[in-house]
């Protein structure tokens, strides 16, 4: 048996140890997070061009934008509506593709690779074959529609089919990570659970509802916060369907392409960093709400 004061030494050893093993992370987490947020968090308070120093301005950059600057009501408007036609169809058709999925069939192994390709492509890249599918006069989805008497939709040149459009792009790409993480949890339900079900007579669809939904509402939970949070810090599928302006008009004006204009379009950094902020806040809420409702449900049941 070691003395105490070897077992001491033993126990800042390991500690030590620890430190030097988790430091890495620790710094990486200062140097690319908290450093990065701090400089943010800054910049919100001062007006920056880039060139001259910055100028310390209090709370203007806030107040302008919750006051006098209209664009942002358009960006939250746009956002939120994009948001709600993002997360219902990216939910029900990533629950309706991984119950799919989770179906003991012979070659249901290709099919689930097809449905999980649109992970992997390049968000830019998809968007530029979407928008040549969108094309008014020769896009192939209007060709197609054609061949059953209706006339070319506006796709991208109307300001509210436009939103639509970047919607439809959004799922297509969204759905498979949601279907990733709901199908992992369905493969975790029991499967006793669904005999007791069937000896008591339910059908697959009451299965499903009363069985499979209230086991996996952790990881459907998690697909909510995550699709809420790629829905509003959308900008890249935007950007590459309908340009860095957010059009037709204001159609697509969301708010990460507002962001976008103001720190490099036209140098407000300032601005744009207490954009940041807001967004983040928004985030922070809704992300909060989701938790609490998802918690007040498990406590219910």
């Amino acid at each position: 048996m070691r003395a105490p004061h070897e077992q001491g030494r033993l126990a800042r050893r390991r500690e030590r140890a620890g430190w030097v093993f988790v430091a890495p992370n620790l710094a990486a987490v200062l140097v690319f997070l908290l450093f990065p947020l701090g400089v943010s968090l800054y910049l919100s308070l001062h007006s920056w061009d880039l060139f001259s120093a910055p100028r310390f301005v209090g709370v203007s950059n806030y107040r302008r934008l919750f006051v006098s600057d209209p664009l942002f009501l358009i960006a939250l408007r746009n956002t939120a509506v994009f948001t709600v036609l993002t997360l219902v169809p990216t939910v029900v058709i990533g629950l309706a593709v991984a119950a799919v999925l989770n179906r003991k069939l012979a070659g249901i192994g290709i099919f689930r690779t097809i449905a999980f390709l649109p992970l992997v492509a390049s968000t830019v890249a998809m968007a530029v074959v979407w928008r040549f599918i969108f094309t008014t006069d020769d896009g192939l989805l209007n060709i197609m529609l054609g061949w059953v008497g209706i006339d070319p939709m506006p796709w991208l040149t109307d300001p509210d089919w436009a939103l639509v459009s970047l919607s439809i792009v959004t799922v297509w790409k969204s759905v498979p990570f949601a279907t990733v993480i709901l199908l992992a949890a369905m493969q975790g339900v029991p499967e006793t659970l669904y005999e007791a079900a069937r000896i008591d007579g339910a059908g697959a669809l009451r299965r499903f509802w009363s069985v499979t939904l209230p086991l996996i509402r952790g990881p459907l939970s998690f697909v909510f916060v995550i699709t809420i949070i790629n829905s509003v810090q959308a900008f890249d599928q935007a950007y590459a369907l309908t340009g860095g302006n957010g059009g037709p008009e204001t159609g697509t004006y969301l708010l990460g392409i507002m962001l976008f204009q103001n720190a490099f379009g036209f140098y407000e950094v300032g601005y744009a960093a207490a954009l940041a902020w807001v967004i983040f806040a928004i985030l922070l809420v809704l992300t909060l709400l989701q938790l609490w409702f998802a918690r007040r449900s498990e406590v219910e049941s």
